[in-house]
């Protein structure tokens, strides 16, 4: 969704989707929204790349795993029934509630760095909130089949709206676009207390329960917050779009 999204932002900017072509001082605008679309995010990926590479060389005391880890957190909050899996990739970690599976990936999994255990940890997170009943976890999941219709094609929508910019049909539907872009950056608004929720959770139970060191839990905690960052970036990067495509509409 978002490579789509910096798509139709560039074909925004050297084009004329709303039927005009913004003056020298509104073309400069619209430029810098458009650098700090990409910017932001881009910094925020360099810079959790970088934390985690960095951490990743750093050993926990107790020679554990990350997988090990998160049995361990799993089966002291009585989450016997999930099962962790070992999937390709890198930071492609997740937990899946459809399946009650904490899948890690290759960076993460079988891997005993304190970055590792964090990640690994910070998924359990997610699987404690859904077994809670946590209040934004719940609303988030509510919110991702519709999510997921209006991630893959408000642009589509925006496009065709904007072909028919000449009918009358053109104007709702340039509209319409808008509204399902709303709707992600409202999920993604969603996302934010989750993911910082179930940071908060993983580093106090791997303090909790001794499974790093005091000196080591500063550095997973590192790892977490760079983390954590990427889905701010993903966020005012999607609100910048987003008031990109409102200026838009209000110049037509």
């Amino acid at each position: 969704m978002y490579t789509m999204s910096l798509a139709v932002a560039a074909l925004m900017d050297y084009g004329s989707y709303y039927g005009y072509r913004s003056s020298g001082g509104n073309y400069g605008k619209y430029l810098l929204l458009f650098l700090a679309m990409i910017i932001i995010p881009l910094i925020a990926q360099i810079n959790v790349k970088a934390t985690f590479s960095k951490y990743s060389k750093v050993n926990n005391s107790r020679g554990l795993t990350a997988d090990q880890v998160a049995r361990m957190i799993l089966d002291s909050n009585g989450l016997h029934n999930i099962r962790i899996e070992h999937i390709s990739g890198n930071l492609s970690d997740h937990f899946d509630p459809s399946s009650n599976v904490v899948r890690l990936s290759d960076t993460v999994y079988g891997q005993t760095s304190v970055a590792a255990i964090g990640v690994a940890a910070h998924e359990c997170g997610h699987a404690c909130q859904h077994a809670e009943n946590y209040g934004p976890i719940l609303l988030r999941t509510k919110l991702v089949p519709i999510t997921n219709i209006c991630s893959r094609f408000w642009y589509l929508v925006l496009i065709i709206g904007c072909i028919l910019s000449s009918l009358t049909i053109g104007t709702p539907l340039i509209y319409l676009s808008i509204a399902m872009f709303a709707a992600v950056v409202v999920f993604q608004i969603v996302t934010l207390p989750c993911e910082f929720n179930a940071s908060d959770r993983a580093l106090k139970t791997l303090e909790r329960d001794g499974i790093l060191e005091m000196a080591e839990v500063p550095h997973a905690q590192k790892v977490l917050k760079a983390a954590a960052l990427t889905y701010v970036a993903s966020l005012v990067s999607s609100m910048i779009q987003l008031l990109r495509l409102l200026l838009s509409v209000r110049r037509r």
